[in-house]
Parts: C-alpha cells; structure tokens; sequence
C-alpha cells in the first residue's frame, strides 16, 4: 500500500527539486514558498497536480503559474516589509499570497471579474489580509506612482514603459518582454527620478497581458 505524502512533505519536494534547483537560492524565499500550500488556491480539478512542474489553467485562457516561475519572480522583486506592491493579473492569487507574506500590501488588478472574485474568496479562506484585489484594465487605469514592487504576470509584446513610471525610487519591476516563442524576464530598477536599469534574468513564455500593445508585423 502506497502512503500518500503529507502536504509538507510535497512542498518541501516542489521547493527543493524544481524552485531551488531553479537557481532560487534566497531562503526567504524558499521559506515563503514552503509556507502556502498552492493546492489551496489551484482550480478544482487540478488539485492532483498543484505541485507539479508546470503552469495550471484558469479561466479565459490564463495560466497559474510554474512553482519555479514564482521563486525566480520573488527572488528578483526582493518584496519587503514595508513594501507596497503592485501585482498585475491576479490569477489564482497564489503569487498575491506569496508576495503578501513578504510585503506591507499587495494591491493586485485582474481584468476579469469572475478571476478576481475567485481569488479574493481564496485569499480570505486563507487569511491574507494584506491583499486588495480588484478589477481592472491594466492598460487603462491610472496607476500612482507609488510601489516599492511592480510585477506584470502575464507579458509585454513590446515594453511599454508606464510601468516603470510607477515605481518609488529603488523600487523593482519584473516583466516579461517578447512576442514568442521565446520570452525575455526583465527586471528594471529605478534608481533616480528619471533614471532605471535594465537586466534579462532568464527566458519562458506566458500568455500576454490582455489589451498590451503588440509589436508591428510586417506583411509581405
């Protein structure tokens, strides 16, 4: 007879084989991750592979993300205490969850209604309470210019560089930059007023941002 594994024991496993091994080497992060089980914020139906090595669907044709993905995302934002956080495309909320545990406030927009009443039933079921979930376009919302932490979850075609306006000086931007079928991660910093860096961490693929603009193609 085959003893299931206990909660903690996968996601010790998820942590330690796919996250760390993922180049995740920050502990807080890893602690962080060992501390949220993910199968309380997967869709019914994909409980069995919560832990699993790949991006889980949601509704409209988004994804929850990869555990590793997450790990490689709160490693480079390096969200703290008294961080305000801006998260675009809530998802499942479990990268809210994850980013919650870290910061002072996690302000998270999703596009879609049904996608962020099913997160904020998940994230009050586990007792997040410094996560504001709404709905909104990312795209049209005027957005202050006032995070310590911007993450997009989903990716740019092309850059668009509101963004990194709403960032405090010293504040982190993680995006996801290209058209397929090869992304770049980017994390940009503000380092003045009028000034960011730049860095390519790694490549994967995610859908795009609803309504983000669209590199011209040429026809021939």
């Amino acid at each position: 007879m085959v003893t299931p594994m206990s909660t903690e024991s996968v996601l010790d496993q998820m942590v330690m084989q796919q996250v760390r091994a993922w180049d995740v080497l920050d502990d807080r992060v890893l602690e962080v991750m060992r501390r949220i089980p993910r199968e309380r914020y997967v869709p019914r139906g994909y409980r069995e592979v919560a832990y699993a090595d790949t991006a889980i669907p949601l509704a409209h044709g988004q994804h929850m993300l990869a555990p590793k993905v997450v790990g490689r995302i709160l490693q480079a934002v390096q969200a703290a205490a008294l961080d305000a956080v801006l998260e675009i495309g809530t998802g499942s909320g479990y990268l809210t969850a994850c980013l919650a545990a870290s910061a002072r406030v996690v302000h998270s927009i999703d596009i879609h209604d049904d996608i962020v009443a099913a997160a904020r039933e998940r994230l009050a079921a586990n007792g997040v309470g410094n996560a504001d979930v709404r709905a909104a376009d990312a795209f049209e919302a005027q957005i202050e210019p006032r995070y310590n932490v911007i993450v997009l979850t989903g990716s740019l075609p092309r850059y668009d560089e509101r963004f990194q306006q709403a960032l405090e000086s010293g504040g982190r931007l993680f995006a996801i930059v290209g058209d397929g079928p090869v992304m770049s991660a980017r994390l940009v910093r503000r380092v003045s007023a009028s000034s960011w860096t730049s860095e390519d961490l790694f490549e994967t693929w995610v859908e795009p941002l609803v309504h983000a603009p669209r590199t011209a193609r040429f026809v021939f």
